[in-house]
């Protein structure tokens, strides 16, 4: 069984149906009605789900950080800087995630696209 993803709503809306292509579990902030909540809000909530959240937002780098630090858990942080990483790059390392760490290897856990 494969890791569900949280999309933020900076995330290329192709990373999504390519993933899905895939048969990898996917929802988008957008899908959820989350996509004008502040980063806090969504980590929770991918949290909540149960879902690793995947980002290109370097805001939610200092906030995972900060969430490590104070103690406090999160279902996992994925990023990739929009300039360092294809589209197609990003699917391959998500899809490769997905099946190669489960939740609890995800917990109060950051990774960095490229692999």
């Amino acid at each position: 069984m494969s890791l569900p993803f949280y999309m933020d709503q900076h995330v290329p809306a192709a990373i999504t149906r390519g993933l899905r292509s895939r048969g990898i579990d996917v929802l988008t902030a957008y899908e959820d009605g989350a996509a004008q909540w502040d980063d806090e809000s969504l980590l929770e909530r991918a949290t909540q789900l149960a879902r690793v959240l995947f980002t290109q937002d370097d805001d939610f780098l200092v906030l995972a950080h900060q969430w490590l630090r104070s103690g406090r858990d999160f279902a996992g942080v994925i990023y990739a800087h929009q300039q360092a990483v294809t589209i197609g790059q990003a699917i391959r390392d998500l899809e490769f995630i997905s099946v190669a760490l489960n939740a609890n290897e995800m917990q109060n856990r950051i990774e960095f696209l490229p692999i």
